[in-house]
């Protein structure tokens, strides 16, 4: 008869392999063989007992049944792929929601797109402004590549593990935001930035590590906003989405260790006013501040009068690179703005450069995690 003590080695067992040692379980679906191998060590280790014993084997009927759910529970999620808009030099539109499109084709392989490879499937499609690509390839494989180009690749591996959580939360959220599109996600700073396969051992070794982890809240995706360097305080939500989210709160930290720590920048009254079709501006001052001592409104001078706008469309008009953050004093120098500012990014959510700064600091990704995403937990995908 069965008894207690192999019941509790059962549960133990199953637990470990499956819960614990994930990598193992998807080892074993390599191919239908190497199942039946582990089927008939599972079987031969644990049960040399006599074929009589029918209690035995219909509990062992129930164990292998249970073993193959769990088995391909977890391969249908490493099987996820997602669909990413290549957004570049060449391609820069994004799709209108009631635009006419058409499919001219499709490609399996190897795709050079201005020296970015992309693997995996590629579809063309064409609309009324233009060609559109798009490449669909294995969640896991995105998730790699995304970290490859979003943070450092000889980084902190607790810093690289906090990306990789983040990265894949960030792209499940939008492919069921998107699920009726013809694409999930883009590949620029729209979304997160992605620049085709860009194989790295020790990027790979985070993103497996971290297999198939998404940050909740209640139960349910968060959308995991994050950005490169936040000047010593990030920044609330509200104030750059104009929309709360109770997982993201102003936190203080430091990132002094980042390129973007401080910067400054000069630019030209002409080339602001062409970037928001205002003509003749005579100068810019601060209006208003965020909670966290960001830049919020701006007055624009003009010969006709005075134009208010926010920090964050004369950003979005300049350019990312050209005015990193809204973190900035300004003050007027003849015919040009002259920007002394903190950070890169919208300053949402984790700051990348005060992640790797924790993890020098002996944090491991989960408390950096905690740190920035209060009162989210880590749960597996296919298991939410």
């Amino acid at each position: 008869m069965i008894t207690s003590k192999d019941l509790h080695f059962l549960y133990k067992s199953i637990y470990h392999q499956v819960c614990h040692s994930r990598s193992i379980i998807r080892r074993l679906v390599g191919s239908p063989q190497r199942l039946a191998e582990a089927r008939i060590l599972f079987y031969t280790e644990r049960f040399r007992t006599s074929r009589n014993d029918k209690q035995k084997h219909l509990f062992l009927f129930f164990l292998i049944v249970t073993f193959y759910i769990l088995i391909f529970s977890l391969n249908a999620g490493a099987n996820e792929n997602i669909k990413v808009l290549i957004l570049n030099d060449a391609y820069t539109k994004i799709p209108l929601k009631n635009e006419r499109i058409e499919k001219l084709g499709s490609m399996k392989g190897d795709l050079l797109v201005m020296g970015s490879h992309y693997t995996g499937n590629i579809d063309i499609w064409k609309g009324d402004r233009g060609l559109y690509i798009i490449n669909e390839l294995p969640l896991e494989d995105y998730i790699k590549d995304v970290v490859a180009v979003e943070v450092g690749q000889d980084w902190e591996m607790e810093a690289l593990k906090a990306q990789a959580v983040i990265s894949r939360t960030y792209a499940i959220y939008q492919k069921r935001m998107n699920g009726d599109l013809i694409y999930h996600i883009s590949s620029s700073v729209i979304h997160q930035v992605y620049k085709g396969n860009k194989p790295n051992v020790r990027i790979a070794y985070a993103v497996n590590q971290t297999s198939d982890e998404v940050l909740t809240f209640n139960g349910r995706l968060i959308e995991a906003f994050y950005h490169s360097t936040c000047g010593g305080k990030t920044e609330f939500p509200e104030e750059v989405f104009g929309k709360s989210y109770p997982y993201l709160k102003s936190q203080e930290s430091t990132c002094e260790i980042s390129p973007y720590w401080t910067w400054e920048k000069r630019v030209r009254f002409a080339e602001i006013g062409k970037a928001l079709n205002i003509s003749g501006i005579k100068g810019i001052s601060i209006k208003s501040y965020t909670s966290s001592k960001r830049i919020k409104q701006l007055n624009i001078a003009t010969d006709s009068g005075t134009t208010v706008i926010n920090a964050t469309d004369l950003r979005k008009a300049l350019g990312w690179s050209a005015l990193p953050s809204t973190n900035f004093k300004i003050s007027a120098n003849g015919d040009s703005a002259l920007f002394e500012g903190k950070g890169y990014g919208h300053g949402v959510g984790l700051c990348q450069w005060c992640a790797l700064n924790m993890a020098r600091e002996g944090k491991n990704y989960k408390e950096i995690l905690s740190f920035f995403y209060p009162g989210t937990i880590i749960q597996l995908y296919e298991n939410h």
